[in-house]
């Protein structure tokens, strides 16, 4: 980015504020190649200094085109002087969310479909589910993908949930979802519409073909013959409440840097699995109830909404909004997301696809960056009102036998519940048996657990014929630990 002497100094620059733009995709592919990591905040800080001096110099970046003016020089030095403050990104207007020509496939909300486009989705969705099992284009062999039968089928576990390849997956998986369902005749144009799970289930998904599935060829494993089951409507939007999916929600777009973004957000997916019912509950079959593309695809839309909100839209800008390392988004060793071709790089550049907004009005955003702790050189600040944040700590997965509900009690009544979502048999997943110790999170009032007894109980709801309750024993003795959450300079 050519630069002149008229670029303003800034006196308190911030790293969302002015840092990050001063560095191009050249800039960071260049020194990349070099082992320096110009992309992340935690990568310009440990360089610092010698960008400061380079720059000072004249010497980086090469070319007088993209030399910096000293006014930035100066700025940059500022926000080293700063202790290298954070800031916050500031939230795009509601029109910039939207694509400013029209994206080729846009999705809708499904309360918002036509008619017209009712008609041509459930011909799609029964054009698939009507084809052979063996077809790789059928909605049996893609379900499938997400688990069984894909096991049997593959060395690979395609299990990435929990990990920053997450929602890239699930981006490449709703992508050939939706390449299959254009390809049944007169669906050449159907897009794959989102459930927005902060409103009630539409009464549209209780219809066929999106009720249930019955599965057209054995999984094993136990499951044969399967169909698929679904709470009710009231049940669902009770559990939605209990779980807090939409705080999760919130909670998540608020958040300015990627890692606590998806920290945040994989806790509103696993509890929304399993406000829906049986099957979305259970890893291993969730892919199979039709109800699960729609919730997926409104994940997706969320995750696009936040990248667009923090100008994280291409890899460049996404790896700036990232903390730790980036080599799990292009590094062809750690960004692969099996079976699909590419890394997660490729899904993040994402122009092909867009989401009409829901109706109703738009939610206010205001970015922070809030954390149980903060380096001691820098400044922080408590809200007394801030909800606590108790953390249940290092539970060990492994033996537990499938998605589990954690429950926050106080003085023995429940305040939180926080779903954890999993195979049946975590030990036999590459995935999970590395990230065998998980962490999760509850955001409570303080009224509701100051002076009171805080215990835990840990269940697992696929268990119910021999007792849900689960010894915390055999979860390695998980710790509990509260925190306000301070806000940093």
């Amino acid at each position: 980015m050519a630069t002149t002497d008229s670029d303003p100094v800034v006196d308190h620059p911030t790293w969302f504020g002015q840092i990050r733009n001063f560095f191009t995709e050249t800039d960071i592919a260049h020194m990349g190649a070099k082992g320096i990591d110009l992309g992340s905040y935690n990568g310009v800080v440990a360089n610092a200094i010698s960008i400061y001096s380079q720059t000072q110099g004249g010497s980086m970046p090469p070319g007088d085109a993209t030399k910096w003016s000293a006014n930035r020089v100066q700025t940059f030095l500022n926000w080293i002087t700063d202790n290298y403050p954070v800031g916050t990104p500031t939230p795009p207007a509601r029109a910039a969310l939207v694509a400013a020509a029209p994206a080729p496939r846009m999705r809708k909300e499904v309360s918002a479909l036509s008619a017209d486009e009712v008609t041509t989705l459930k011909k799609a969705f029964a054009g698939i589910l009507g084809r052979d099992p063996q077809q790789g284009d059928s909605y049996f062999a893609i379900a499938g993908v997400h688990w069984f039968p894909a096991i049997d089928q593959n060395p690979l576990f395609h299990c990435l949930h929990h990990e920053n390849r997450f929602l890239p997956w699930h981006r490449f998986h709703l992508r050939r979802f939706e390449d299959a369902l254009r390809t049944v005749p007169g669906c050449a144009n159907v897009t794959l519409p989102y459930w927005d799970v902060t409103k009630p289930i539409p009464a549209l998904l209780y219809e066929e073909p999106f009720a249930e599935y019955k599965l057209q060829a054995p999984i094993g494993h136990n499951y044969d013959p399967l169909t698929t089951k679904r709470n009710t409507p009231a049940q669902i939007a009770a559990n939605m409440a209990a779980y807090n999916v939409a705080g999760w929600i919130t909670n998540a777009l608020k958040q300015s840097f990627w890692e606590q973004f998806n920290r945040t957000f994989w806790q509103a997916h696993d509890s929304g699995h399993v406000a829906c019912g049986p099957t979305m509950a259970n890893q291993d079959i969730s892919a199979f109830d039709p109800v699960f593309w729609f919730f997926h695809c409104n994940l997706d839309r969320i995750w696009l909404q936040w990248q667009k909100s923090v100008g994280a839209t291409t890899v460049a800008k996404f790896k700036s909004v990232c903390q730790t390392s980036t080599a799990w988004l292009d590094v062809p060793a750690l960004g692969a997301i099996p079976p699909f071709t590419g890394t997660a790089a490729d899904t993040i550049t994402y122009s092909e696809v867009d989401y009409a907004p829901p109706p109703g009005a738009p939610m206010a955003l205001i970015f922070e960056n809030k954390s149980g702790n903060v380096a001691a050189a820098k400044s922080f600040r408590i809200d007394s009102a801030a909800p606590l944040s108790v953390r249940v700590k290092d539970i060990n997965r492994a033996g537990i036998p499938g998605t589990f509900v954690v429950h926050l009690l106080a003085d023995g009544k429940e305040v939180a519940r926080q779903a954890f979502f999993q195979p049946t048999d975590p030990g036999i997943c590459p995935n999970c048996s590395e990230n065998s110790k998980v962490s999760l999170d509850f955001h409570v009032e303080p009224e509701k657990i100051l002076d009171k007894q805080l215990s835990v109980e840990l269940h697992v709801p696929s268990q119910a014929e021999m007792g849900t309750r689960f010894p915390l024993s055999k979860a390695g003795q998980p710790t509990i630990n509260v925190r306000h959450l301070i806000e940093g300079d």
